[in-house]
């Protein structure tokens, strides 16, 4: 009988009751088991090893196309349980970004299911596969079915194996240059895991309903790998659909369809489906955890009001804090109005905001307490991550206690992190990975839990500012505010941190001045009359730069110039420069008030929501010094 190595995540899975379940595909309703999953895992390995001929792939990089399932899960699991690098690809990129990604972290093998198998032969039969350092390998796993057992049978025995190189490597969205392969050890993987249960409190008893792609950070090791480690289920419904999100949020909270004849067509659909195991309905246990980007918020909200109304009021008090224990939004900045409608919409559910990036992880988060979670700020550093503010102009390290200038305005600097949470390198790049890194002024002395002492720049700009309110909110949370307990508080202490953005493309230095995109872009997002916005730098002969904002309306808004008719002497109401100008005037300084406004029809962004600024300027701004326009 194999054995898997003795890794944390699988010392973790060992322990989780083997009958528990692990993983549910929302629209089959099939259903998977902790005991199911490491004896899957094993198995999958195994079929690695046939695949390439060799019984030890330490290091080695192992790509995979497999759609968000249970699949998933036991692919991933199963490269790491052979000390291989998983790296997950995006089934959605054309072949020739798929190839890129091959060939530039030389995989050995391709894996893929049986849905994208296709896919994966179009890649590998690319000319560019065959001038690459190597053509991988291609192995197509069965697909996996639930288990009659479920979890009564043998359990998978760990073993010790030594040394080993396994991990997770993600690529960067390369916004200028080609993507960066990001590698992350699966000890990284481990202390970011850990990190977050102790923050967000993941438990067995959590049901996470997951709606993100797998090939970035918050749908990989936010909601799969940190759920697994605490135990927790995990209910995949991707791509994301706002109306069958709302529906299954909707379906623990419903009327029983047995014997009442009264519920809508709607309702009628939201039985739960028997899982292959099981020849009964079991009802549709409810949702404790979502975390999803603000675009998600964005469209939930937007489909809200077109359910029906038994639908609404379910998801209502779905949502409610009573019910979903944990709503967190991340990988883009968050608009006030989504944040206060979504609170409103669920009697009182506040979201909670954090900051990350491929190569730290999850690094700052607001508390569990709603005291804890300010607007605009993703709050305090994570347990076990280090974080401080360097002056990018100095390079002075802002000292805690010193967060305010001699005009009493708060001290901006790049966001600089430390801990066993930071990624190791950038793949066979390392003039890359050195750039990225400083050294620190206690270099000698080694850090207590054996990470590096050098500090990661982030490349984001944020400031400290201490709120009253928060941080010591353990005597006065509310009724409807989960409570405090010592594991939450004592690392949600201190001043907050606030985002101001990315020192490349949200950093706008105009005529002397700073201004932060996000401030603006927050400001915009609180009027009535915009919908979506992007606040960006434009070259200025004059200024340096002038501040620049590329806005979508909201749909009773005008903005398209229109001939009045023949014969009347109205003309339509048109949103125009000065009018955004005289709104905002009463909340930011006249320097930070974009001088220039484009609008379009919609604002491209990635997958997880997020706007590439440096191309939005190419495409809306041609000339070099359009900023000096009138």
């Amino acid at each position: 009988m194999s054995s898997l190595p003795r890794l944390p995540i699988f010392e973790a899975i060992a322990r989780h009751d083997p009958r528990s379940t692990s993983v549910i595909h929302s629209s089959s309703g099939r259903t998977f088991t902790y005991g199911e999953l490491l004896r899957d895992v094993r198995a999958a390995r195994e079929r690695l090893y046939v695949a390439t001929g060799k019984s030890d792939l330490d290091g080695e990089r192992v790509a995979f196309l497999v759609e968000n399932s249970y699949d998933y899960v036991v692919t991933l699991l199963a490269v790491l349980a052979a000390q291989a690098i998983a790296v997950p690809m995006s089934p959605a990129f054309p072949a020739a970004e798929l190839q890129y990604v091959l060939n530039h972290s030389e995989a050995l093998l391709l894996v893929s299911s049986s849905k994208f198998a296709s896919k994966a032969q179009e890649v590998l039969a690319a000319d560019d596969m065959s001038t690459g350092p190597r053509r991988p390998l291609r192995l197509e796993l069965p697909k996996h079915y639930p288990d009659d057992s479920r979890g009564t049978a043998e359990r998978v025995p760990l073993e010790e194996s030594g040394a080993a190189r396994a991990g997770l490597m993600l690529y960067t969205s390369g916004t200028t240059n080609k993507p960066k392969g990001v590698l992350i050890p699966q000890s990284a993987l481990t202390a970011q895991a850990h990190s977050l249960i102790q923050a967000w409190e993941y438990a067995p008893a959590d049901h996470l309903l997951h709606v993100l792609p797998l090939h970035h950070i918050h749908g990989t090791v936010n909601a799969v790998i940190t759920p697994l480690f605490a135990g927790s289920s995990i209910e995949f419904m991707f791509p994301f659909n706002a109306d069958a999100v709302w529906k299954r949020l909707a379906a623990p909270f419903l009327p029983s369809s047995h014997g009442d004849s009264s519920r809508s067509s709607d309702t009628a659909s939201l039985s739960s489906p028997p899982s292959s195991s099981s020849s009964s309905c079991t009802p549709l246990p409810k949702v404790t955890f979502f975390t999803v980007v603000p675009t998600v918020y964005s469209r939930l909200l937007a489909s809200h009001k077109q359910l029906s109304a038994d639908i609404q009021q379910a998801a209502r008090e779905a949502i409610s804090p009573q019910n979903l224990r944990v709503n967190i939004s991340g990988s883009a900045a968050l608009p006030t109005p989504i944040k206060a409608a979504w609170q409103d919409l669920s009697n009182g559910n506040v979201l909670l905001e954090r900051y990350g990036m491929t190569e730290v992880g999850m690094a700052l988060s607001c508390g569990l307490n709603y005291a804890d979670r300010v607007d605009a700020s993703v709050g305090w550093p994570l347990p076990s991550v280090q974080a401080r503010l360097c002056d990018v102009d100095t390079g002075e390290v802002i000292p805690p206690g010193q967060d305010v200038d001699a005009h009493g305005r708060p001290r901006s600097g790049e966001i600089q992190l430390r801990g066993p949470t930071i990624f190791a390198e950038y793949w066979r790049n390392p003039s890359a990975t050195a750039s990225e890194f400083v050294d620190a002024e206690d270099a000698n002395h080694p850090q207590p839990d054996g990470s590096s002492s050098r500090w990661f720049k982030t490349g984001d700009i944020a400031y400290r500012r201490s709120v009253p309110r928060a941080s010591s909110s353990s005597s006065s949370s509310s009724a409807s505010s989960p409570s405090p307990s010592p594991s939450r508080q004592h690392w949600a202490q201190g001043p907050m941190f606030f985002i101001q953005g990315r020192l490349s493309a949200d950093i706008i230095k105009t005529g002397g001045e700073k201004v932060s995109a996000l401030e603006v872009e927050r400001q915009l997002l609180s009027l009535p009359e915009v919908a979506e916005a992007a606040v960006v730098a434009v070259p200025s002969g004059n200024w340096g730069q002038k501040v620049a904002a590329v806005v979508v309306l909201t749909k009773n808004q005008d903005h398209q110039p229109q001939q009045p008719q023949r014969g009347t002497k109205s003309e339509p109401k048109i949103w125009t420069p000065l009018e955004m100008r005289r709104a905002l005037k009463p909340s930011l300084a006249s320097y930070k008030i974009p001088q220039i406004m484009k609008v379009v029809d919609h604002i491209p962004r990635n997958a997880m929501g997020k706007i590439n600024k440096k191309q939005l300027v190419k495409d809306m701004f041609l000339d070099e010094h359009s900023g000096d326009e009138s």
